[in-house]
């Protein structure tokens, strides 16, 4: 990457000084935070009222009693009502190495001290520089991917790919995509995700085909079943039907909100191959796995990046991102807009990348790798032992793991993220049909974290069996 000169801020060494003991102070404030403990009673009346007065203010209640204090460590993070409670979803995948991290802390405090709050695109500061090389160097290790355009979300990452994509294509205006997809909330991302709680409500457009998922559990190898001729007799089929007006195939290279379902690169190449033979761009939507699976770009981990067209990212990097080759730099005006990210966000991503790039944490012996082992091993050992049948299918790549509990019902999996937290452990769910618990693990991780994990959820399991 091209050296981008640095703030004038971080190079004085007085400021630096007053940020280092700042969270220095900061860091022993929040030592302490370092184990599970439930509710201080004299501050729960207040917490209860604090809780109520935000849910009457979003018109709806928090899915969790969580207001944060500010504070945390680690995969640990404190509330308003005195307890901690082990966070394995991590805000959806933003705090990819944890709460109260020094090195966030110290790129967030330099990121304040820019002149101003937030950064555009037509008067961008260095962190914008910085954020975008960043992208651009770690993209084109693997792929043909040249160019980064920032964004404020992962949905704005989402509109302009599909802008990108269907400019290339005009007039074309249908776009591939698998079943049970996600890719944001804004009106066209809501169109091409794949589930209708999401939309209720919204017109369709009827500009979106669907190609089944893989259809196993087992990702180690191709097999008959992982459903592959089936897939791409689909998307044979409606290019047959559309072929001149198609704008894009899309995919996730896991499914997220569809259930952390994982396919084989035997899976993909035929599909991309075809594509690539119809002059259909291909759209990788990295906005969760980003980062997550043992390389920055799912596509790496797959070893298919040469095929890729277009790529957006979000969640870790703070900010939002399209990337794309040069032959689909599209023309001036059609990406361009007010914000490009807050100057923390721009700073404290790009630091986020350079720790991940060269603090061990990439590759197949890296910190995630081992993780990820750890973490899927302690839910297959209950699932055969205290557990047996009730934590089953336990998948996902890298920090992204989920999980079928119990029937696999929306009620029973419901009950289980409710339990979980009571006892001390934040997570999600994700997939229908079955609904499933979903782990957004941090990158720091540590073996004793995912012994506690084990304890809450083998009790919480219990609870509701």
């Amino acid at each position: 990457m091209k050296t981008v000169k640095k703030s004038p801020h971080s190079t004085n060494a007085k400021v630096n000084h007053l940020i280092d003991n700042l969270i220095n102070e900061v860091t022993n404030a929040n030592i302490n935070i370092n184990s599970v403990r439930g509710p201080e009673t004299q501050e729960q009346a207040q917490f209860n009222e604090l809780i109520a007065y935000t849910n009457q203010l979003r018109g709806r209640p928090l899915y969790y009693n969580y207001l944060g204090t500010g504070r945390g460590h680690g995969a640990y993070v404190e509330l308003t009502d005195g307890s901690v409670k082990l966070d394995l979803i991590n805000g959806i995948g933003i705090h990819v190495l944890g709460h109260a991290h020094p090195l966030v802390l110290k790129a967030a405090l330099h990121g304040a001290l820019s002149d101003v709050v937030v950064q555009g695109h037509l008067e961008p500061n260095v962190e914008y520089a910085q954020l975008s090389g960043k992208l651009v160097e770690l993209a084109q290790r693997k792929s043909r991917l040249r160019h980064a355009w920032l964004s404020t979300c992962g949905s704005m990452a989402n509109e302009n790919a599909l802008k990108i994509c269907r400019q290339k294509k005009t007039p074309a205006r249908m776009i591939l995509t698998f079943n049970n997809a996600f890719a944001g909330r804004s009106t066209m991302m809501a169109e091409i995700t794949d589930n209708p709680a999401f939309k209720q409500g919204l017109p369709q457009y009827n500009e979106v085909l669907r190609i089944p998922f893989c259809n196993r559990f087992e990702s180690s190898m191709c097999q008959s079943s992982c459903g592959k001729e089936k897939a791409l007799a689909v998307l044979k089929e409606h290019v047959a039907r559309h072929e001149n007006n198609i704008s894009c195939f899309v995919f996730e290279p896991m499914l997220g909100e569809g259930g952390y379902r994982v396919a084989c690169r035997d899976f993909f190449i035929p599909l991309f191959e075809f594509c690539r033979e119809k002059k259909i761009p291909i759209w990788a939507d990295e906005v969760q796995t980003f980062s997550r699976t043992g390389q920055f770009f799912a596509f790496e981990t797959y070893g298919f990046g040469d095929y890729i067209d277009v790529c957006t990212i979000a969640k870790t990097a703070q900010n939002g991102a399209t990337l794309f080759t040069e032959e689909f730099n599209p023309q001036p005006g059609l990406i361009a807009g007010t914000f490009a990210g807050s100057s923390v966000a721009l700073n404290t991503g790009f630091q986020i990348l350079e720790e991940l790039d060269h603090g061990g944490y990439m590759g197949p012996e890296g910190k995630i790798a081992k993780i990820h082992q750890q973490f899927v091993s302690m839910l297959n050992e209950l699932n055969k032992t205290t557990c047996e049948g009730l934590l089953r299918e336990a998948d996902g790549l890298g920090l992204m793991v989920a999980v079928t509990p119990l029937d696999g019902s929306l009620a029973k999996q419901q009950e289980l993220l409710k339990v979980l937290f009571k006892n001390g452990v934040i997570a999600f769910g994700c997939g229908h049909n079955p609904w499933r618990l979903r782990f957004l693990l941090p990158a720091v991780l540590t073996t004793n974290d995912i012994e506690v994990a084990k304890k809450i959820i083998e009790k919480s399991i219990l609870e509701c069996r």
